[in-house]
């Protein structure tokens, strides 16, 4: 009975409308599992936000010392895996993939607290870095949570746009299809693992969402699906194609297919409602290809999609960052490899 009320509260809430539109959505495509042990997998991903949030790709080898924060006794560390970051305002890393096939998004996810008492003496992790120290260090998703779990660091960040708080939980998967929900519940950390997680998006947080999703697949998608851009009706929109389309092992097939996918869970350009100064709309759209190891890149007033190979860049201790500056290249599509150029860096907000 308990369960039963807590799924009708939240169901309830979404339909309320009382979640606000900070919009973000994760889609995993996972090709055919019956054909081979490695189907092709990629990772979509949408950022939305109210205004625009200008990034650039920065791609950074092994072998380079970082610090998690400026203040004393931060965490450090040196490198192990080379990976392509999504850089936003060139001061914060929004998702990125390793050369291992270990990709982590960050979404926006209402309610988030990241520390409390018990966390406060613990070495600082600024959100700005905390992608990078998990790609940089770690091979696998199992890896990730056994970092994560031990938590001994206190995560915190700055504001952005204004006094915007990145109020965030992340996606995890690695080039075995392993996957990870990483949420922060006022300092603790809840990781929920499996097979392949399909979709996240934003608030309610991973068990209310997956409540919510399951009333969704009693009434059957074939018969209706909810149309608006809150974050459970896309959620819902996003498992059930994902569920019903073809799966392929074709990656230029699978890229269409995914991206079909994502833009049902868009929103659109320049989206507006009277009363309502917050909503957001889709600025650009990742799509993370782990089996080739290609990073693609689709801004949304650019004319074209292009990707990083991550196959053809120099990864190894010792050779230069690299950086694309995506503003500059709104006519370009395809191997956008030969665009990087070196780069000293982004300027870490702490």
């Amino acid at each position: 009975m308990k369960l039963h009320l807590a799924i009708a509260a939240t169901l309830a809430i979404a339909a309320s409308g009382a979640y606000e539109a900070q919009a973000c959505t994760r889609v995993l495509y996972v090709g055919d599992t019956t054909a081979t042990a490695q189907p092709l997998r990629i990772v979509g991903r949408s950022l939305d936000w109210k205004t625009p949030i200008p990034t650039n790709l920065y791609v950074y080898p092994a072998g380079i010392h970082k610090k998690g924060n400026d203040l004393p006794g931060s965490v450090e560390w040196t490198s192990k895996y080379g990976a392509v970051y999504a850089v936003s305002y060139d001061g914060g890393i929004t998702e990125g993939m390793n050369e291992k096939g270990l990709v982590i998004n960050g979404l926006f996810c209402k309610g988030t607290v990241y520390d409390n008492a018990s966390t406060a003496n613990r070495p600082p992790m600024s959100l700005a870095m905390f992608v990078a120290w998990l790609l940089d260090n770690n091979a696998t998703t199992d890896e990730v949570v056994d970092v994560l779990r031990k938590h001994d660091f206190n995560i915190s960040g700055s504001t952005f746009d204004g006094g915007t708080v990145s109020a965030l939980h992340w996606g995890i998967t690695d080039a075995s299809g392993r996957s990870a929900v990483l949420e922060f519940d006022h300092g603790d950390i809840n990781v929920y693992v499996g097979q392949d997680i399909p979709l996240l998006t934003n608030d309610p947080q991973w068990q209310s969402m997956n409540a919510i999703n399951d009333y969704w697949l009693g009434v059957g998608g074939v018969n209706m699906l909810p149309g608006t851009v809150k974050s459970p009706d896309r959620f819902v929109r996003g498992y059930f194609f994902d569920k019903n389309v073809e799966h392929v092992n074709d990656p230029e097939l699978g890229m269409t297919i995914l991206r079909t996918i994502m833009y049902n869970v868009s929103v659109p350009y320049k989206y507006t409602v009277n009363g309502e100064p917050n909503v957001s709309s889709t600025q650009w759209r990742t799509y993370a290809d782990i089996t080739d190891l290609r990073y693609y890149f689709d801004l949304v007033t650019n004319h074209g999609v292009y990707y990083i190979d991550l196959k053809k860049c120099n990864l190894k201790p010792g050779a230069p960052i690299l950086r694309l500056e995506t503003s500059k290249y709104p006519d370009f599509a395809g191997d956008a490899t030969k665009l990087l150029e070196p780069h000293k860096g982004f300027t870490p907000m702490y």
